[in-house]
C-alpha cells in the first residue's frame, strides 16, 4: 500500500495555498511553477478540491484560487478523499475476497493498519502542515489562512463564484 502521486501532490499543492493565500488568490500556474506540478494536473485536482468544497475559485484578472475555509478545519484525510485517492492496504479492498475468493489469513492486519492510517490522517490538519513549513523557514510566504484575516471581498469573490 502507498499513497500514489495524486495524494502527494493534492496535499503539497493544498500546503502551497495556505502558504500565500492571505495575498489573495492564487494562481495554479504559481503552484506549478513552484511545486514542480504539471499545470494540467493541477487543474484536475482542483477541480475535485473545489467540488468537495476545499478550495474556492475566483476568475478574471488577479483570480485564482483561495481555501474555502480555515486549515484549522481542513485535514489530510479531507484533501485525500476529494481527489479519490484510495487508502486501502488490503488486496481485496476490503470485500474479504483476496485469496481464492475467500478471506485471506493478514485480512485483519491491512483492515486494522487501514482504520490507524485514516485516524492519523483525520488527526493531521492543513494548519498542521503549514505551521512545520513555517517552522522550517520553507515557503518565501509564511502565514497560516485564518477566517479572520481573509477579507471580506476575498470571501465574497469565492462565494460569489462557488465554493
Amino acid at each position: 500500500m502507498r499513497l500514489t502521486t495524486k495524494g502527494r501532490f493534492a496535499v503539497t499543492a493544498m500546503i502551497d495555498l495556505a502558504l500565500r493565500c492571505s495575498e489573495g488568490p492564487v494562481s495554479l500556474a504559481g503552484i506549478s511553477e513552484r511545486q514542480k506540478i504539471s499545470l494540467s494536473y493541477l487543474e484536475q485536482l482542483f477541480g475535485k478540491l473545489r467540488r468537495h468544497q476545499l478550495v474556492g475559485s475566483v476568475r478574471g484578472p488577479g483570480g485564482g484560487y483561495c481555501l474555502a475555509r480555515p486549515t484549522s478545519a481542513m485535514t489530510v484525510a479531507d484533501i485525500i478523499r476529494a481527489v479519490d485517492e484510495p487508502l486501502d492496504a488490503t488486496q481485496c479492498g476490503g470485500r474479504e475476497n483476496c485469496h481464492d475468493e475467500e478471506r485471506c489469513m493478514t485480512h485483519d492486519l491491512w483492515a486494522t493498519l487501514n482504520v490507524k492510517m485514516f485516524d492519523y490522517l483525520t488527526s493531521v490538519t492543513l494548519a498542521d502542515l503549514v505551521a512545520q513549513q513555517v517552522s522550517k523557514g520553507g515557503g518565501d510566504v509564511a502565514v497560516l489562512h485564518d477566517e479572520r484575516r481573509t477579507s471580506a471581498r476575498q470571501r465574497a469573490k469565492v462565494v460569489a463564484f462557488g465554493r
